[in-house]
């Protein structure tokens, strides 16, 4: 019956036909009957078991089949709009794209014509003046009528100075005009490493325009040759892009006020013979000496050159031992272990060499001494050849002649290297421009750079017109003794012919601010007061005070020739300018809300090899030195990364130092 029944409910009618339809009353019958029944009892309760189990297992997977396809339509349904809304996006972003750019051509080419004919007829035909009546570039191609009544900056150089002048700059106080025979800015510091290979040339580089639009300035490529200094113009002489410079073809620049940022050349030290030198300071420079070391390296490769004459033509002289001349020692030395034993002949290894002439008795002098010693055994690890206390005489083609100083006796003795490339870097001298301006000033001239004030203006020019900084300037020393009656006068508030303690300390102060360069010679204060207290009576004397000041000038000394007091002088330049704009030109009340030039020295870094050694001021005595390792390594490299000018050169300087670790560096000579 159960069984009749569970088929009829699923209407399977074969199980159906399987049970008795008809009744029978015999009693044999009935027990057979039900023997047969349990029989198919017992087998629809196994099918029923069975097929409620499969009928549950249906009904779960059908019920997660519906949960699992309901997000899924979902997720499609909702896919299917965003589709629609990315496609309807991308429709209307092109559009508007089209659009904008329809109307970007029309406003250039309607601003286009407007600049053309708004072209001041002064700028395509300019009038002739000064005292060898050239013409005047008075105005521009590319004026903008509101500069007109802006006071005329001209700025001669394109180096760390002039860069940090126009970085520091207000955008709407000048006239800007950057006048310089390069349209560049070179990153200097790490020029060594572009002789070899290690960076590309062009990473250096920045154009100047691009830093000169910060504040809507005009760049001139030109060759400052002289001032009129009564006219207030400059005359520039035009350059080919070769560097060659175009006779018969100069003009004047006019200025109001005008910044002297050119550098300065090589010193000859009276040697004969640079001809057959090379130096280190543009980017042509680095071009001659990495062309110079491929092509010495390829005639040495060559089986028809001696012995002798592979000798000379690898061996490299740097004469000088200061950082620029220690780093492309160690950037020739990395190259040589890296890349020339990879790519040329082994057997030409032992022919190589590297040396570096000082005549000191350490290369990099102006580091500590621990630093020094560092250098010299780490490249003497490296088969760097350091030759020290020794002079160069003359330098001949192909050889170099100099005298070394006996160690234990005064004696010397006369030395020949033969070289097949020799770089001169020591020292540093005026150019042609800045000694011709030198010459119309009495108080400039017989000197080695231009003297400024404290405040960087040229002296000599009455009317501080003319402002000079970087390798082509120097901050003249004051002589504070010939100041002593009236530095006197002001400590002696009480007029009685001494100073205590207390007045000392105020005269102390002032002369610091007023000559920020003689803050590291003053001391501490009480040590110099008891020091030059001869009587011990707890007062100074004018006679006591004289030696003391004596001592002060005694020791003064000049600031380095390097990047970090360029810029540091062109941030503060360029806060002057923007403070006497806003006085119209008031220097009094400007001198009286700007503080004279204050260097401070951050540090100094050299790279050797793979590693690097540096300086820091901390503030503490003695600073942090830095002793080599591979952190030294990437904390050079990231010093001079964050003090690229551009994101783009810092891009280029990643890229290089990657491609330089991955694939080495590049070995071919173009």
């Amino acid at each position: 019956m159960y069984g009749q029944r569970f088929a009829m409910s699923l209407g399977n009618k074969q199980t159906m036909q399987t049970f008795p339809t008809k009744v029978y009353r015999s009693r044999n019958f009935i027990l057979g009957r039900v023997s047969s029944e349990s029989t198919a009892t017992s087998t629809v309760r196994r099918t029923w078991n069975t097929t409620t189990f499969s009928l549950r297992e249906y009904t779960t997977q059908q019920q997660q089949d519906n949960v699992t396809s309901a997000p899924k339509k979902k997720l499609f349904q909702k896919g299917k709009w965003i589709r629609r809304g990315l496609l309807a996006s991308a429709i209307v972003g092109v559009g508007t794209l089209a659009y904008i750019l329809q109307q970007d051509k029309e406003y250039l080419e309607s601003a286009i014509q407007q600049a053309h004919d708004n072209v001041p007829p002064l700028a395509l035909h300019p009038d002739t003046g000064g005292k060898k009546n050239l013409p005047v570039v008075s105005h521009q191609l590319d004026d903008n009528p509101l500069e007109e009544d802006k006071p005329r900056l001209v700025i001669v150089g394109s180096g760390w100075g002039a860069v940090s002048v126009l970085k520091s700059l207000d955008k709407d106080k000048y006239n800007v005009t950057v006048i310089s025979e390069n349209n560049y800015f070179l990153f200097t510091p790490l020029l060594p490493s572009a002789t070899v290979g290690t960076l590309e040339l062009r990473s250096l580089l920045e154009p100047i325009r691009k830093i000169a639009a910060r504040v809507q300035g005009h760049f001139l490529e030109g060759k400052a040759v002289d001032v009129d200094i009564d006219n207030k113009l400059v005359e520039v002489e035009r350059v080919k892009h070769n560097g060659v410079p175009l006779e018969n073809e100069r003009y004047y620049v006019p200025y109001d006020k005008l910044v002297i940022a050119v550098g300065a050349t090589s010193i000859s030290h009276g040697v004969e013979g640079l001809e057959h030198t090379l130096p280190l300071k543009t980017i042509v420079d680095a071009i001659n000496i990495r062309r110079k070391i491929m092509n010495n390296v390829e005639q040495a490769a060559l089986p028809t050159t001696t012995p002798e004459e592979r000798k000379r033509l690898l061996s490299f002289v740097a004469v000088g031992g200061g950082p620029t001349n220690v780093e492309v020692a160690a950037e020739l030395s990395d190259w040589i272990e890296e890349d020339f034993v990879k790519w040329f002949p082994k057997s030409m290894r032992p022919d190589v060499s590297v040396t570096i002439i000082q005549s000191r008795d350490h290369i990099l002098n102006t580091f500590d001494h621990e630093i020094s010693n560092y250098a010299e055994n780490r490249f003497k690890r490296k088969k760097i050849n350091v030759v020290t206390n020794s002079r160069v005489e003359r330098i001949e083609d192909g050889k170099v002649i100099y005298r070394r100083k006996s160690p234990d006796s005064d004696s010397s003795e006369l030395v020949e290297i033969p070289f097949g490339l020799c770089l001169w870097a020591t020292g540093i001298a005026m150019t042609s421009f800045t000694k011709n301006l030198a010459e119309q000033l009495d108080a400039q001239r017989h000197q080695r750079v231009l003297w400024t004030d404290e405040y960087l203006r040229v002296k000599g020019i009455p009317d501080h017109s003319i402002f000079a900084l970087g390798d082509c300037a120097s901050i003249q020393n004051p002589k504070l003794v010939n100041r002593i009656i009236e530095l006197f006068e002001r400590a002696d508030k009480n007029h009685d012919g001494m100073l205590t303690m207390e007045e000392f300390a105020h005269v102390v102060k002032y002369i610091s601010r007023r000559y920020p360069l003689t803050k590291q010679h003053l001391g501490q204060l009480v040590e110099m007061f008891d020091t030059y207290d001869k009587d011990k009576n707890g007062l100074l004397d004018m006679d006591e005070m004289r030696t003391l000041l004596q001592d002060v000038d005694s020791k003064m000394t000049h600031l380095p020739a390097t990047a970090q007091v360029a810029s540091q002088q062109g941030n503060h330049l360029g806060h002057y300018l923007n403070v006497l704009a806003k006085e119209k030109g008031d220097e009094d009340k400007t001198n009286a809300q700007v503080n004279p030039f204050d260097y401070k020295h951050l540090g100094a870094l050299a790279y050797l090899g793979n590693t690097a050694v540096g300086e820091f001021n901390t503030g503490t005595p003695g600073g942090f030195k830095m002793l080599g390792g591979l952190w030294a390594l990437y904390l050079w490299r990231s010093v001079y990364w964050s003090e690229q000018v551009s994101l783009r050169t810092r891009l280029n300087l990643s890229i290089d130092w990657t491609k330089t670790g991955l694939f080495g560096r590049d070995i071919s000579s173009i």
